[in-house]
């Protein structure tokens, strides 16, 4: 058992003795009943105290999706960085409407545009497929991987994490690359951003850094609410996402420092 986590229950004991019952990994991963009114309180607090600077917030509902995902891939230790990249094609392409989130910190680090691809609309994306060639989105979880060269310049792959609805992205060659169609110039010539092939593309300023910052495991969400999304996937439900929350908890700093947080993880222990 981890020192944190050993530390975390010693603390809600000692400050707020009410009784909790201390439960062990196995504990937590096979006897603790999800508690759904636990967790949107901690989805709550972490969204109403995330730091944004100048940025805009996305929305709560999709903050909510995005971090339940994450949740998800860190239990299963296919996300390496505790870092989360939001795309929300429900926004016009005109919309910064990718961000991303150091969860670490609870900071909103970064807000810029990004296309989708040619044939899931114009001013707004409506239309997605996992279809080689259809030239469209597609939506879901991914994990970064490496960087490449290619006709773009730095790209970075991305591995769809979701069968059936983006798992044939390195076959579609479904890649974050940079585009002189993604800029606010260009909209305001076309009143649109251009389009891709069906890849995130993001503007050319600082691209570089960009994904290097982004690579090699960083949970990426591309959202849209399309009822087939919502029914098909496997990981925006929240009932399976609390071993990988007490993961997430167990190392991250910035929760240590937030004692008024420490109730709500005896809550949700229960």
């Amino acid at each position: 058992m981890l020192k944190r986590w050993i530390f975390i229950c010693a603390a809600v004991f000692f400050i707020f003795p009410t009784g909790y019952t201390h439960l062990s990994d196995e504990q937590i991963s096979s006897e603790t009943s999800f508690n759904d009114k636990h967790f949107d309180t901690y989805i709550t607090w972490f969204y109403d105290n995330l730091d944004f600077d100048s940025f805009e917030k996305p929305e709560l509902k999709v903050f909510k999706k995005a971090l339940t995902g994450f949740f998800q891939l860190k239990e299963q230790s296919l996300t390496k960085k505790n870092q989360l990249v939001l795309i929300d094609f429900s926004l016009s392409s005109k919309h910064e409407r990718m961000w991303v989130v150091d969860l670490d910190k609870m900071k909103i680090t970064d807000q810029m545009l990004v296309s989708h691809g040619q044939n899931s609309g114009e001013l707004f994306a409506t239309k997605f497929s996992n279809i080689p060639s259809s030239y469209q989105s597609s939506l879901g979880f991914y994990v970064t991987g490496d960087i490449y060269y290619g006709r773009h310049g730095m790209s970075l792959f991305l591995n769809g994490m979701e069968p059936g609805i983006n798992d044939k992205a390195r076959e579609r060659a479904i890649v974050m690359h940079s585009a002189d169609y993604v800029s606010h110039e260009f909209v305001r010539r076309h009143g649109r951003l251009g389009r891709s092939h069906g890849c995130p593309a993001i503007p050319m300023e600082n691209h570089e850094d960009v994904i290097r910052l982004l690579a090699r495991g960083t949970c990426l969400f591309i959202y849209h609410p399309t009822a087939s999304y919502t029914k098909k996937s496997a990981l925006i439900s929240p009932e399976n996402a609390m071993v990988g929350m007490i993961k997430f908890l167990e190392e991250t700093p910035s929760f240590m420092r937030n004692y008024t947080m420490w109730p709500l993880l005896a809550q949700l222990l229960q």
